[in-house]
């Protein structure tokens, strides 16, 4: 994550009960990411007397003392009223704090956020291969909603749902905080109708359509999900739309949202998708990242009914597949 984690906001939900609403943040958001917040905590025992006395036991461990020192030196640290905030200044427990953390130089992905539809309310966008879509490990600066908050200069969207970042596809973004939930709450529920398109082998031998349902387990740390005995929780339906020069052009139907579903269903089909890093064999990371080769798999179609204004809503991607062979 760069600097270092400041786990108060991606932890906040039973934190927060009982607590008042933390104030805005007074630094302006820097490359589209926000400026991290820390709340001081009670302190029964009276370790620090200093705010600078807490920051380095919190996060010394992390980044050294003196690079604490330093950045209280430079001003980074403010408090609610944007004001920088110095090393000496006495703890005061429940005070917020904003700091913008450094993080590590990032690679350019070089294709395009394309904005397939926007309004008031919702951004629908065409995200490219290889682009994460929000902030996590080691992609920051470099994911589509970062990006896109900065090309629109929308610095509160946020993404109502998440696409894999070796996934083509449509997005929706969602434009303003009150808003948010509504529009996340329709991916939670399934209330959105999603339709992928994949390219992968032909095989005569398969018969299509059918639904695939199994259980699939991801464990945490480990990069392929795979499939065991058990009740399922998974369904997709796999439709073929053509097939030429040995491979196939597949309609992918999720009812549910398992991680890697789709692809673990193709593959078990004995249809990996072509240029699949993952499925049937896990490739070096650097097969990974080849631009050249991005997985044949897009997000083609978003459908629902608007939770706000209930109109009938339908998008289509834009992108194509390039390994599916043209005329």
């Amino acid at each position: 994550m760069g600097l270092f984690c400041v786990t108060g906001r991606s932890r906040k939900g039973a934190r927060m009960r009982g607590r008042r609403k933390p104030p805005a943040s007074p630094l302006p958001q820097r490359d589209g990411i926000d400026a991290a917040r820390v709340r001081l905590p009670e302190d029964p025992e009276g370790l620090w007397a200093t705010v600078g006395e807490h920051l380095a036991g919190r996060f010394g461990g992390a980044i050294g003392t003196d690079r604490v020192a330093g950045m209280l030196d430079a001003g980074r640290f403010v408090g609610a009223d944007g004001v920088a905030v110095r090393g000496s200044e006495p703890y005061t427990a429940g005070r917020y704090l904003w700091f913008h953390r450094d993080f590590a130089p990032e690679e350019p992905v070089p294709f395009p956020v394309g904005v397939v539809y926007r309004d008031e309310r919702i951004v629908v966008a065409d995200k490219p291969h290889f682009l994460a879509t929000m902030p996590r490990g080691r992609h920051i600066t470099e994911t589509a909603v970062a990006r896109l908050r900065r090309e629109l200069e929308l610095p509160a969207l946020q993404p109502a749902h998440r696409l894999d970042r070796l996934t083509a596809g449509l997005v929706l973004f969602v434009v303003r905080p009150e808003d948010r939930g509504a529009y996340q709450t329709l991916f939670r529920d399934r209330r959105v109708r999603k339709e992928y398109e994949a390219v992968a082998p032909y095989d005569p031998s398969v018969t299509l359509p059918r639904t695939v349902r199994s259980r699939i387990v991801k464990e945490r740390g480990v990069l392929a999900a795979r499939e065991e005995p058990g009740e399922a929780n998974s369904e997709s339906r796999v439709e073929l739309v053509e097939h030429r020069g040995g491979v196939g052009r597949y309609r992918l139907l999720p009812a549910t949202g398992r991680t890697h579903q789709l692809r673990v269903h193709m593959n078990a089909l004995g249809l990996p998708i072509v240029h699949d890093p993952l499925y049937p064999v896990v490739v070096p990371e650097a097969a990974v990242e080849d631009r050249d080769r991005p997985l044949q798999l897009l997000a083609r179609v978003l459908e629902f009914t608007d939770p706000v204004g209930g109109e009938p809503r339908r998008f289509a991607s834009g992108l194509r597949l390039s390994a599916w062979p043209e005329g």
